[in-house]
């Protein structure tokens, strides 16, 4: 008599299993980018495009206009960049494992596999949207090799390690780790938490993590759309919880154990990956990054 409760559950999960609101509109900016934005590119993924399927006329949504969220698009191509750059480093020089937290509708193993199939690649989010991720992956003939391992979790439960052991990750071997949009939706306890366990990886571990910085130290021309990113957010039931001042996220890393950490303004990645552009497009101020290593 209990199965078919369970088969009334299953379906359920199924209508709420699509990504939330934010990984779509990632995917769509780093697909507008190719598509609006001068030559060179910083980045270029229309799979996640794909992926996502939203309608014919998406170009048209108010969180696509291609003005007012040039600033945004460019921060969140920044970062991207930035992480495909360390991981590229890094399995250089013999890391082989990259595990991805909140991975979203990131399509790094199918866009760069000539660097992803060197490494083991873990994606780490919540069960609904990754069995969606990956049924969408089949349909539109994509591989999921060997390599690439879906990791479901739930990131306040705090046991997302103990899911990247079962599914084959090496504690005793280096990995680098990314986390991009999502520690403003954990409690600062389960950052904390999260920082502590990565500061337990195998030494040579490197980890890179944004982080919303509060409004006050904000430019001021941006402020107005992190307050209108936040009221969306909470609109949408997926409120913002934790802001980070740099000096405040550097002392939480250390606290945690890593034995280097390291503050990687916006400002820094706009140097490296937008300089010399004549078109204006760079990114918004409001997020930055966390360097650390074990």
């Amino acid at each position: 008599m209990e199965k078919k409760p369970r088969e009334a559950v299953v379906v359920t999960e199924e209508q709420i299993a699509a990504p939330d609101s934010t990984a779509v509109r990632v995917a769509l900016w780093r697909a507008m980018h190719v598509q609006v934005d001068a030559l060179p590119h910083v980045l270029e993924d229309e799979v996640g495009l794909r992926l996502a399927a939203p309608d014919d006329g998406w170009r048209g949504r108010g969180d696509m206009d291609p003005v007012f969220t040039s600033g945004f698009r460019a921060a969140i191509v920044a970062r991207a960049r930035f992480i495909e750059d360390l991981v590229a480093d890094q399995a250089d020089q013999g890391v082989g494992q990259y595990i991805l937290l909140g991975a979203g509708l990131d399509t790094f193993a199918q866009r760069r596999p000539e660097i992803a199939s060197r490494l083991k690649v873990f994606e780490v989010d919540r069960p609904g949207p990754q069995t969606w991720k990956r049924q969408r992956l089949i349909d539109l003939g994509f591989d999921i090799p060997e390599w690439l391992k879906f990791v479901p979790v739930d990131f306040e439960a705090g046991s997302w390690w103990q899911e990247l052991a079962k599914a084959g990750f090496d504690a005793a071997q280096p990995a680098v780790v990314a986390s991009t949009g999502v520690t403003m939706y954990l409690t600062r306890e389960a950052n904390a938490v999260a920082l502590r366990q990565i500061a337990s990886f195998a030494p040579g571990s490197t980890l890179a993590m944004t982080f919303l910085l509060p409004l006050e130290l904000l430019v001021e021309a941006d402020r107005p759309g992190l307050q209108m990113a936040e009221n969306g957010a909470r609109a949408s039931g997926t409120p913002f919880l934790s802001f980070y001042d740099p000096l405040e996220m550097l002392a939480l890393a250390r606290q945690a154990g890593f034995r280097d950490a390291r503050h990687v303004p916006l400002s820094e990645l706009a140097e490296r990956y937008f300089s010399g552009r004549t078109d204006g497009f760079r990114p918004s101020s409001g997020e930055d990054l966390l360097m650390a290593t074990t």
